[in-house]
């Protein structure tokens, strides 16, 4: 079949399935029961704010084997359309499409998805709507439901409740629409570019050389353009992804389409009519490779900042007392080389389950980043009184063989010991983004994930890379100190470190519960811990009369509640200093035309807070700052928030700090080192 007569026969089953379809949807309403694909139609918020917004959700939920279609069907499809019936003043967007899949049926491209899907659309509400008023939306949804063998027309009548209010979003509710936020495709900040060469059609995508691509396809919005089941071929020309194809029809301007990239992540790409660069070098679309340079400079980055990390107060006294340890041991070479291995393993693992939960979450529409189990209060919690133990540990109140007198090491139980020590190290040090890393880790945002696990193993190696050079190395064991009273008095020197570390997750909890009732069961699961191991160190002592270190172990939490309120209070001075980020507070900034710095932070980022009191709070650059008008953002991610979270991963990162410098006019910002200096800020500013 030549191809102008396979034109004329896809054209013409296109224009009988639609004519079916309208037949069929004219002759009566369909029985929402008796829909092969259900549909329902949700809010975020049933009570929006007048002169605000809310998001809809029309879920649409396949039965098995069947199949609905994206905005542009394909060959033989169409996408879901409302009629809408809605109250004055009510005004809703068109729908935003999550990511489809490219399905061939006889010769047919189908844009398809196989699975429940939710297509996304947001609301308006006019502000002179009375607040209390009845705002129920409602509407008929048509689409069209296809197995392998049949397609069936479908319409069903939709309807959410809304009432004018305070605009109250659940936290369930904003957890579910975040997750359907995130498997929509990405806007690409910039546009491509599109043109014709005899029978074939090629577009230009700039996408950074470092972007993965897995079994990419490129999905056209634009109707009449390309022939969808034509073969795409994808090539790399430096910053640009060619792709080629066979042309049907005679479109000009502009062109809508999406860029798949793999594992349902995907880019909005406008086109422009101009010149495409050359193919390139070919990408495999059916491939499961990756970008071999990109993986090697990831995980020597992962290893080298997880070495980094070892110098991090929380991390710093576990290592002191490992290599205390050993000194201990007498150098015993094999107890040396056993205890580095179980550490190294304790270190690794814990680094891959993290990195493997994080993966896992992101997997499941979580909008989530590194150290995201310290955006919950539990795991502070948690690490708040294991750090407490670890600090009247060392200051000799009680004795645990995993920390205490080393003798361990001379038996089996020795590797026991240091595993469960490397994996607290790793787990301690995951506030931590030093140099290097952050760029690591943010590459894992675009590898497959089996390619990124060893991202985040490699951070563990790092982490364990002195302890293991101690234990294989005997030059480096024999430089150890020879066992004295030194090492006494060096380990509780080593309290210091990590009683500053439990202060800084005590404030990071205050900042996170605030200063009511929500208080109270830390407080009270701290001071039971306190008066546990008090008890424990007296029994151990042999003091059946341990009330008075209760009663210490009870006044130290009250000064450490203090300590804490003045020390939070003091942060929330100093954040005052910035405005608060969002999508519309950095238009708006830009807009103005002066200077923009906006910064990522969160309070257990020990890295963020560093940069903050040595480089951003520093007089001399505020006065900088104010003399070329620089107007500064602040994003907070202490608790998690979606909106950084993809933010972050726009920028290739997916942990803070984040620093981000827009000139003015500029049409994407510069990207400023992990570590700050007054200098390096002064002469941004022009200074």
């Amino acid at each position: 079949m030549d191809r102008g007569k396979d034109v004329f026969v896809t054209s013409l089953w296109r224009a009988a399935l639609a004519l079916l379809a309208f037949a069929l949807l004219a002759a009566g309403p369909a029985r929402a029961q008796s829909t092969h694909i259900q549909p329902k139609l949700v809010a975020e918020s049933a009570a929006p704010t007048p002169g605000g917004a809310t998001t809809l959700a029309l879920t649409m939920t396949p039965d098995a084997g069947w199949h609905g279609y994206w905005v542009n069907g394909g060959d033989a499809g169409f996408g879901p359309s409302v009629e809408w019936n809605a109250p004055e003043g009510v005004t809703v967007a068109p729908f935003r499409y999550p990511v489809p899949e490219p399905l061939i049926l006889f010769g047919m491209m189908n844009h398809v998805y196989e699975h429940p899907y939710a297509l996304i659309a947001d609301v308006r509400i006019d502000d002179r709507i009375a607040p209390g008023a009845d705002l129920t939306l409602s509407g008929v949804a048509n689409w069209l439901a296809c197995t392998d063998k049949v397609c069936v027309p479908e319409r069903a009548v939709i309807s959410v409740a809304l009432k004018a209010g305070d605009g109250a979003v659940p936290a369930a509710a904003r957890a579910r629409f975040d997750g359907w936020r995130a498997l929509l495709p990405q806007p690409l900040d910039r546009s491509g570019t599109w043109e014709r060469r005899g029978d074939m059609v090629r577009f230009g995508v700039p996408l950074p050389a470092g972007a993965a691509l897995d079994a990419p396809h490129l999905f056209v919005e634009t109707q009449n353009l390309v022939d969808y089941a034509a073969r795409q071929s994808f090539s790399r020309n430096g910053d640009q992804i060619i792709v080629e194809t066979r042309t049907k029809g005679e479109v000009q301007g502009p062109i809508a389409a999406l860029l798949k990239l793999g594992d349902g992540r995907g880019l909005s790409v406008r086109f422009e009519p101009g010149t495409v660069a050359a193919a390139g070098k070919a990408i495999r679309t059916e491939s499961r490779g990756i970008d071999i340079t990109l993986f090697w400079t990831a995980l020597g980055g992962a290893i080298l900042g997880g070495l980094i990390l070892n110098l991090m107060p929380c991390v710093f006294p576990i290592l002191s007392l490992k290599a205390l340890s050993l000194a201990r041991s007498g150098g015993d070479a094999r107890s040396a080389k056993v205890e580095a291995l179980a550490y190294t393993a304790g270190a690794v693992v814990t680094a891959l389950l993290l990195g493997g939960a994080l993966l896992a979450l992101r997997a499941a529409g979580e909008q989530v980043g590194w150290a995201f189990q310290l955006q919950h209060p539990l795991s502070v919690l948690a690490l708040l009184i294991l750090a407490l133990a670890i600090t009247l540990n060392l200051l000799g109140a009680y004795e645990l063989p995993s920390f205490g007198g080393g003798q361990a090491l001379a038996d089996t139980g020795g590797a026991a010991g240091g595993f469960w020590t490397g994996a607290l190290a790793a787990f301690v040090a995951t506030p931590c983004s030093g140099p290097l890393l952050g760029a690591a880790l943010g590459a894992t945002l675009v590898l497959p994930a089996w390619a990124a696990l060893p991202i985040f193993g490699g951070l563990g190696l790092g982490l364990a890379l002195p302890f293991l050079a101690i234990g294989f190395v005997p030059a480096l064991r024999n430089r150890l100190p020879k066992p004295g009273p030194w090492m006494d008095r060096f380990r509780q020197w080593m309290a210091l470190p990590m009683g500053l570390t439990a202060l800084a997750l005590g404030w990071l909890l205050w900042r996170q519960l605030g200063s009511g009732s929500q208080l109270i069961w830390p407080i009270v699961a701290v001071a039971m811990a306190l008066v546990v191991l008090t008890h424990y160190g007296a029994m151990q002592r042999g003091d059946r009369r341990p009330w008075l270190l209760i009663a210490a172990g009870l006044l130290f939490v009250v000064g450490l509640g203090g300590t804490v309120t003045e020390v939070a209070d003091t942060e929330r001075t100093t954040a005052a200093s910035g405005s608060t980020f969002s999508p519309a507070a950095l238009a708006k900034a830009r807009a103005t035309g002066k200077p923009v710095f906006v910064y990522f932070t969160a309070d257990w980022c020990l890295s963020c807070k560093a940069n903050e009191a040595g480089a951003i709070n520093r007089q001399t650059v505020q006065e900088a700052f104010g003399k070329a008008g620089v107007v500064t953002l602040v994003g907070d991610w202490t608790n998690g928030d979606p909106v950084i979270t993809r933010t972050l991963a726009d920028h290739g990162r997916n942990s803070v700090p984040l620093y981000l410098w827009y000139a003015p006019g500029a049409t994407k910002p510069e990207i400023l080192p992990q570590i700050l200096t007054p200098g390096l800020l002064v002469e941004q500013a022009g200074g």
